[in-house]
Formats: structure tokens, sequence, C-alpha cells
């Protein structure tokens, strides 16, 4: 019960990364609050994260239920293809705005919420915040964005007393929705995953749970000592 008596916040909880991270806190004696858009049913809060206002009356209202928050998971996140040349600037902004944008208004607000009795916050980056795709030019650019400004919160963090810490996690593609939408316009999906295993020493795609399993070992007190690090898993894809 690694997770016992904590309460942490978790974003885009309805996508399978981080419905999967919920349902490990809770395996592990935690409450997961979950949020996500209103279309999306079963959540504790709606919320945009590209909204500083719904951000706001979030964090209100976690304050008045429940006082604190000892984590946050920046999970909510979408992927765009397209290089310099083809993608046009708005499908860019709306990356930016909901990979970097929402990261970041995540980690403003809940800091005060987490400074309380010191915390930990996960946000979700990729392999792609680390090496690069010809034609992943915005999800890219938003990803390393991610992997920045969480050693810049994690600096601002350890200042605190007590501390809250702060690291990113980079997986690679993981077996979910996302992936299934990538692979639905393709003429031939055993072709399609191939190519998109050709560089993973593993040769898989991650599974939802093993992402969550290391989203909780960050979330906990087992990993009291490590903040600022960009944790890949991936397979050992960047091992090349």
């Amino acid at each position: 019960m690694r997770m016992n008596g904590k309460v942490v916040l978790i974003t885009g909880a309805a996508g399978t990364i981080g419905g999967a991270i919920a349902q490990m806190i809770e395996r592990e004696g935690g409450r997961a609050l979950r949020t996500d858009l209103p279309a999306h049913k079963g959540q504790d809060y709606a919320l945009d994260v590209t909204s500083e206002e719904n951000w706001q009356q979030v964090a209100e209202a976690i304050s008045r239920q429940h006082g604190v928050l000892d984590g946050l998971v920046n999970s909510a996140g979408i992927a765009s293809l397209g290089t310099i040349e083809s993608e046009d600037f708005a499908s860019y902004r709306k990356t930016m705005a909901v990979n970097v944008d929402g990261t970041y208004l995540g980690c403003k607000y809940a800091m005060p919420l987490l400074k309380m009795r010191g915390g930990s916050i996960v946000n979700l980056s990729s392999v792609s915040g680390l090496v690069a795709g010809h034609n992943l030019a915005s999800y890219n650019a938003s990803k390393g964005a991610v992997r920045l400004l969480s050693k810049s919160v994690a600096l601002y963090g350890a200042r605190l007393k007590p501390p809250v810490r702060c690291n990113s996690m980079h997986p690679t593609f993981v077996e979910g929705a996302m992936v299934e939408a990538m692979l639905a316009n393709v003429k031939s999906r055993d072709a399609a995953r191939e190519r998109m295993t050709a560089d993973v020493p593993l040769a898989r795609f991650a599974m939802p749970e093993e992402v969550a399993n290391l989203a909780v070992f960050l979330l906990g007190d087992e990993s009291a000592f490590i903040t600022g690090a960009e944790i890949p898993i991936d397979g050992g894809l960047t091992a090349h």
C-alpha cells in the first residue's frame, strides 16, 4: 500500500495512461482525483487543462473538499503529426496549449496545495521529448518543453520546506487509444506496428500498467531523493 493516505490529482484520467495511473494509485491505497474534459463521464472534476479559470476552480474545490494534495499527475496530452511545412499553425498552437500550457497551469495551481505537507509532481512527456521525428514538429516541441519545465519546477520545489518533487516520464508508444487512433487509417496494421517498434530493442509497445507502475513509484516515498529527473520508459529506444 505505497500510496496509503495520499491524495493525487490526475489530468487526462479518461485516457489510457491517466486511467491506468488512477487505478494503480487506488490499488496501492491512495485517493485518485480524476479530471478530464466534461464529455468524459466518471470524473471527479471536469477540467479543460488549457483554461486557467477552470484550473482555479478545480484547485479551490479540492482545497475545500480535501484540504491538501500529495501528488499531481499531468497526463492530459494530444499528439499531432506534421512536418514544419505541412502542419498548420492552428494545430501547432492546440498541441502546445494542451501539452505545455496544461502542464504549466497544473503545476502552478496544484503547488499551493502540494507544498502544505510536501508532495510529488509527475509530468507525462514522451520519448519524443528526448528524440525527434521529421513529422512530429509540434509534438516534439511540446514534449521537449514539458521536460525542461519539469526541471524548473523541481528546482523551485526543492527550495520549499517540506519540498515538492517534480519528474518527467518519457514513454514510447503505449498500447491503447492513442496508438489505435494512429493505426486506424493505415493499410496494414501489422506492417505499421512493425515499423513503429523497429527502433525499440524490446520490440514491443509499452503496457499502460508499466507506465503506471513508474508513476506510482515517483509519487511515493520510495523515490524521496529523486527530483528533476527525466525517466525514459521506452524499451531501450534512447539507448541507441
